[in-house]
C-alpha cells in the first residue's frame, strides 16, 4: 500500500517537473505551480491584514476623510443641513436669521463637547469646516489622478512600446513641460483667468500632473515590451495595439496606480499652498489651507486654530505616502515575478 501512495507521488512530481520545466517540490511547503495555472488573488482584507501598522493606520485615515468628504456634501446637498454637522460658515457670535438670534458662541473658544475643535475667529465650527474641507482635497486628488492615470498611463505605455520619433517627440514635449516649474505655471494659468471653480482648478492641477505619470508608465513599458510573454506575442504575429491593450497596459497600471498614491499626497500640499495664498476656491468655501491662512493672524491668541487644519493636511498627506509606499513595494514584488 505505502509503495502504491510513493508511485502516485512521484508521478504527481513528474507532471509538476513537466508542466514547469522544472524540478519538482522539495517539500510540502515548497509547491510549484504549474504554468497556465493562476495564482488565487488575495482579497482586499487579506491585503489589509498583512500591512504593516502604520500602513494600516493610514487607510482608516483616508477611509474617515472620504467618508467625511461624502459625508458633508450629504448633508449640504441632499439633506439641506438636517444631519448632525454644524453649517461651517455659519458665525454663531453674529445675527443668525434663521433663528431671529444672535449666536452664543465666543470665537476662538477652546474644544468642547459643542464644539470638538473650537471654534475660529468668526465663531465658526472649526470641525466642521475642517471635515467640508477635506471635500476640496479629495476632488482634486482623484481628479488630478484620473487624468494622470487615463491620459498619462496610457500614452506613456504607448510610446514606450512603440518607440522611434512617435516616442522621441513625446519624450521631448514632456521634457519642455517638466522643466517648467508646474506650481509656476498653475499660479500663472489661475491669476490670469482668474479661475475659482473647484473642478477646474482640479482639472488643471491633472494636466500639469500627466508628464510626471508619462515618464514612469513610458520606464515600466519599457522594461514590460522586452518580457518573453511580449516577444513570444509578437513572434506569432499578434497586433500591436492588441499587445499594448492586453499586455502592457495591464502590466503597467499596478505600478502607476501605486505612485498615483504618492503622487495624489503632492497634489494636495499644492491645492493648501493655493488655498493658503487666496488663488484657490472662493471663500467662504473651507479648505485647509484658506482655514490655516485665515487663522494665523490670531496664532498667538489660538494657536490651535492652525495647528487643527495643519494637522488634517499632514495625517492625508503621510497617510497617502505609507499606503502609496507598500502598493509600489507590492507591485515591484508582482513586476520580479512575471
Amino acid at each position: 500500500m505505502a509503495t502504491t501512495e510513493n508511485a502516485v507521488d512521484v508521478a504527481k512530481n513528474d507532471e509538476i517537473v513537466r508542466q514547469t520545466g522544472g524540478a519538482g517540490p522539495t517539500s510540502d511547503d515548497d509547491f510549484v505551480v504549474p504554468s497556465g495555472v493562476k495564482q488565487p488573488r488575495k482579497s482586499a482584507f487579506g491585503v489589509f491584514r498583512e500591512m504593516p501598522i502604520l500602513v494600516k493606520m493610514g487607510v482608516v485615515w483616508l477611509i474617515l476623510v472620504f467618508a467625511g468628504a461624502i459625508y458633508a456634501q450629504l448633508d449640504v446637498r441632499v439633506f439641506n443641513g438636517s444631519l448632525p454637522l454644524a453649517d461651517p460658515n455659519l458665525q454663531l457670535n453674529n445675527f443668525n436669521p434663521a433663528t431671529g438670534e444672535f449666536g452664543t458662541a465666543e470665537p476662538l473658544a477652546p474644544p468642547s463637547w459643542d464644539h470638538p475643535l473650537g471654534t475660529d475667529a468668526l465663531a465658526r465650527d472649526t470641525f466642521s469646516r475642517a471635515v467640508h474641507g477635506s471635500y476640496v482635497s479629495v476632488v482634486v486628488a482623484i481628479v488630478s489622478v484620473t487624468c494622470g492615470v487615463i491620459v498619462g498611463g496610457v500614452l506613456g505605455s504607448l510610446v514606450g512600446f512603440v518607440r522611434g520619433k512617435t516616442e522621441t517627440a513625446f519624450m521631448a514635449m514632456i521634457d519642455v513641460l517638466l522643466a517648467f516649474p508646474a506650481l509656476v505655471l498653475l499660479l500663472a494659468l489661475i491669476s490670469i483667468f482668474e479661475v475659482r471653480d473647484l473642478f477646474v482648478i482640479s482639472f488643471v492641477i491633472g494636466l500639469l500632473s500627466i508628464p510626471a505619470y508619462m515618464r514612469v508608465s513610458r520606464a515600466n513599458s519599457l522594461a514590460i515590451s522586452n518580457r518573453e510573454f511580449v516577444m513570444a506575442a509578437q513572434a506569432i504575429g499578434t497586433k500591436k495595439r492588441t499587445i499594448l491593450w492586453r499586455e502592457i497596459i495591464p502590466n503597467v497600471m499596478p505600478t502607476l496606480i501605486a505612485y498615483a498614491m504618492v503622487a495624489a499626497a503632492g497634489v494636495i500640499v499644492v491645492e493648501g499652498a493655493l488655498s493658503f495664498l487666496g488663488l484657490s476656491v472662493q471663500l467662504p468655501t473651507p479648505t485647509w489651507g484658506n482655514m490655516i491662512n485665515q487663522a494665523r493672524r490670531d496664532i498667538k491668541v489660538s494657536f490651535g486654530q492652525v495647528l487643527y487644519p495643519a494637522l488634517f493636511l499632514t495625517f492625508t498627506v503621510l497617510a497617502l505616502n505609507q499606503v502609496g509606499d507598500f502598493f509600489q513595494r507590492r507591485s515591484s514584488h508582482r513586476a520580479s515575478s512575471l
